[in-house]
C-alpha cells in the first residue's frame, strides 16, 4: 500500500515551492547588512556576503533604467571623478552614465589630457583633484595596484575600474549579475571562461567572484594562456 503522507508535510495547493539548496545558499549570506568599506578595489578583498549585497543593490537600481526620467537622488551633491590613465570607451562611458543617473556631478580626466603627460605623478594629480571636493574616484590604470595606492592616500572613496593585469571588479560584478539574472542563482553552477586567462584581469576577477559564490569555474584556452596549465 502507498505510504500515507501526514497533512502537515503536504504542500497546500498554490503554496510556494521550497527554495532549492542553491538559492538558500545565496540567501543565507543576505539579511541585515551595512556596507562599511570605503573603497571597491577587488573581489579578492570581499566576502561572499559583500558580493551578494552589491548584486542586490544593483538589482534595486535596475528598474531606474526603465523610467521615462532615468534619475534617482542617491548621489545628489556628490562629485565623482572618472580618471582613466588607460584608454577605454565602454567602461568610461558606463561609469559616467551611472554617476549621472545617480544625480552626481562628474569630472572626466584621461591620461592624454592630464598633467601626467607632462610628468606629474598619478598621486599628485589625484590629490589636486580631491581638493575640488571629490567624493569618489573611479580609476583605471595600466599599473597593477595603482587604485590601491591612491585609496591609501585619499579620504575619498576609490573604485577600481581595472588595474594592469590585476583585477577588474566592476566588470566581473556585471558578468556575475547577468548570470544570476539569467540562471537565478550562482551557487552550484558550472561556468567556463574561455580565452587568454593568464593576462585577463576580467577573467581573474570573475574566477574569484564566482568561486566565492559557490560556482565551479573551468578555464579553457591554449596551455600558454591558461595559468598552471
Amino acid at each position: 500500500m502507498p505510504k500515507k503522507v501526514p497533512m502537515s508535510s503536504r504542500r497546500r495547493k498554490g503554496a510556494r515551492k521550497p527554495k532549492s539548496s542553491a538559492s538558500s545558499a545565496e540567501a543565507s549570506v543576505r539579511g541585515d547588512f551595512i556596507w562599511t568599506r570605503k573603497d571597491l578595489l577587488g573581489l579578492d578583498d570581499l566576502s561572499p556576503r559583500e558580493i551578494v549585497h552589491l548584486l542586490d543593490t544593483a538589482e534595486s537600481f535596475k528598474e531606474v533604467s526603465t523610467r521615462s526620467i532615468k534619475k534617482v537622488p542617491a548621489l545628489r551633491g556628490k562629485i565623482v571623478a572618472v580618471l582613466f590613465f588607460e584608454d577605454s570607451t565602454r567602461t568610461r562611458m558606463s561609469f559616467e552614465l551611472a554617476a549621472s543617473r545617480l544625480s552626481a556631478d562628474t569630472l572626466l580626466l584621461t591620461s592624454s589630457g592630464s598633467s601626467v603627460s607632462k610628468g606629474e605623478t598619478t598621486l599628485d594629480t589625484v590629490r589636486n583633484i580631491e581638493a575640488m571636493g571629490v567624493g569618489v574616484f573611479v580609476i583605471r590604470h595600466t599599473q597593477s595596484g595603482a587604485p590601491h595606492l591612491v585609496a591609501q592616500q585619499v579620504a575619498a572613496s576609490v573604485v577600481n575600474a581595472g588595474d594592469g593585469s590585476h583585477e577588474h571588479p566592476t566588470q566581473a560584478l556585471l558578468d556575475i549579475f547577468t548570470i544570476r539574472q539569467r540562471l537565478g542563482h550562482i551557487h552550484g553552477r558550472r561556468v567556463a571562461i574561455v580565452g587568454d586567462i593568464a593576462h585577463s584581469r576580467v577573467a581573474r576577477s570573475n574566477i574569484i567572484g564566482l568561486r566565492k559564490l559557490g560556482a565551479e569555474v573551468v578555464v579553457v584556452g591554449p596551455p600558454t594562456l591558461v595559468p598552471g596549465a
